[in-house]
């Protein structure tokens, strides 16, 4: 058990997030203390496809995504482990002229910032994925774009910073942030209290039902992305690559995780309901790639409206791990559609698969800064995908934040508030 009493810094949440922020205040000489109910990346921080993209975010998010690339590409030295870190491009092949049209727009906002990116012709495609097969209309490419191995990058952060003398402390819950007086003063884990005058909320998907114990409301709800393994097969691309058929990223030892290209699933629970007017403008945006679903997180989401129960009374020690079963449909699909496509590898099989919950917001794009009803309380969460990519830059904007008042970049269209005074933009990303 451990026995910190307090800290500068309390950070909840051991996702690449937390992790990098931990390691970025620690960096810099904060007392630092991270407490994770399971364990480090074990939620969707481990589950991600391992992007590292810039190609088609939002315009705002830009800026965040260069700097992080700019990261990563030191990364590996600066953290002393090994992550699997590529930078062989990636690219998102678009299934109709429409799709297409969109990229061309989204070229003059990677213009704007001088990035390589381009729209490549049916050919190209074709040439860049030696032996696919395809008529596709055309892709996004982008020369910059990277890929690293998702289980390995949280804890690297973690570790590092316990080298700098942070404490990152596993299987402890923070059922609480405490205030006196308006202002934050610590953390109730399930250990006993912690005081810090500083919190940093970067529990995912579980952001939203933490901060409603301080009276802050969060718009966000989770998808459930379903991904699948293979087993070894020939030199494809070095390149992360989305189609409609799949998405995939060849790894190092030349398996593919692979996705399939077409679909997410939502899985109704309570809060649904609870954020059905903020969510509405995305899920008209990009109904046509969600399923919709009836099951077991709705029935426990019931549950843990009753006064008494477990999950009512200690959520966050209830489930410690987020472990959503995979979609067995996604796998199946995303395997037909690499056959499909590369049809000398149709033999290869599924050794794995596993899913993740993606926490979203109603735009798309993360909340990152302080919280202006709570003093001391800053949030880095919702990256809607986004957060493997963001995760390094998302660190030591948290660190700049905490120990300077200010980031160094513009996180003005992250802040929190922006849900509630109507300068959120709706959902922008393309991909």
């Amino acid at each position: 058990m451990s026995t910190v009493r307090d800290a500068d810094v309390v950070i909840v949440g051991g996702g690449i997030v937390g992790a990098a922020s931990a390691y970025f205040l620690a960096k810099h000489g904060a007392r630092v203390a991270l407490f994770e109910k399971g364990v480090v990346a074990g939620e969707q921080s481990s589950r991600n496809w391992g992007f590292v993209r810039i190609m088609g975010r939002d315009p705002f998010e830009v800026p965040l995504a260069i700097e992080s690339v700019r990261l990563w590409q030191t990364l590996e030295a600066e953290l002393g482990a090994d992550l699997e870190w590529r930078q062989a491009g990636g690219m998102a092949v678009a299934g109709t002229e429409a799709g297409v049209a969109a990229y061309e727009r989204w070229l003059d906002v990677g213009r704007q910032y001088q990035l390589p990116v381009r729209v490549l012709s049916n050919r190209e495609i074709r040439d860049a994925l030696p032996g696919a097969e395809g008529s596709w209309p055309g892709a996004l490419y982008n020369a910059t774009d990277g890929q690293a191995e998702p289980a390995k990058v949280a804890p690297a952060f973690a570790e590092a910073a316990r080298r700098l003398g942070a404490h990152i402390i596993t299987g402890c819950a923070v059922d609480a942030i405490e205030r006196t007086g308006g202002a934050v003063t610590g953390v109730l884990t399930e250990q006993g209290p912690v005081r810090a005058p500083t919190v940093v909320c970067a529990a995912g998907a579980w952001s939203s039902r933490l901060l409603s114990g301080v009276g802050v409301a969060m718009p966000q709800l989770a998808i459930r992305g379903t991904v699948a393994r293979t087993t070894p097969v020939r030199a494809i691309a070095g390149a992360g690559v989305w189609a409609p058929e799949l998405a995939f990223r060849q790894r190092r030892d030349g398996t593919l995780n692979i996705v399939d290209g077409s679909f997410f699933d939502y899985d109704l629970v309570p809060a649904t309901l609870r954020w059905a007017k903020d969510f509405r403008p995305m899920w008209n945006v990009f109904k046509s790639y969600i399923r919709f679903g009836v099951g077991a997180p709705l029935v426990e989401g019931l549950i843990g409206l009753v006064p008494g129960t477990a999950r009512h009374d200690r959520p966050f020690r209830t489930t410690r791990v987020l472990d959503p079963p995979a979609r067995g449909e996604r796998v199946a699909n995303a395997l037909a559609g690499l056959a499909r496509v590369f049809p000398d590898i149709r033999d290869a099989a599924i050794t794995r698969s596993w899913a993740g919950f993606i926490d979203m917001t109603p735009d798309m794009i993360p909340v990152i800064g302080p919280v202006s009803e709570a003093p001391g309380l800053v949030v880095a969460s919702g990256f809607s995908g986004h957060g493997f990519m963001l995760g390094p830059i998302a660190g030591r904007l948290v660190s700049e934040v905490v120990l300077d008042g200010r980031a160094s970049l513009d996180i003005a269209p992250f802040r929190l508030a922006r849900f509630r005074d109507g300068t959120s933009l709706g959902p922008r990303p393309l991909i």
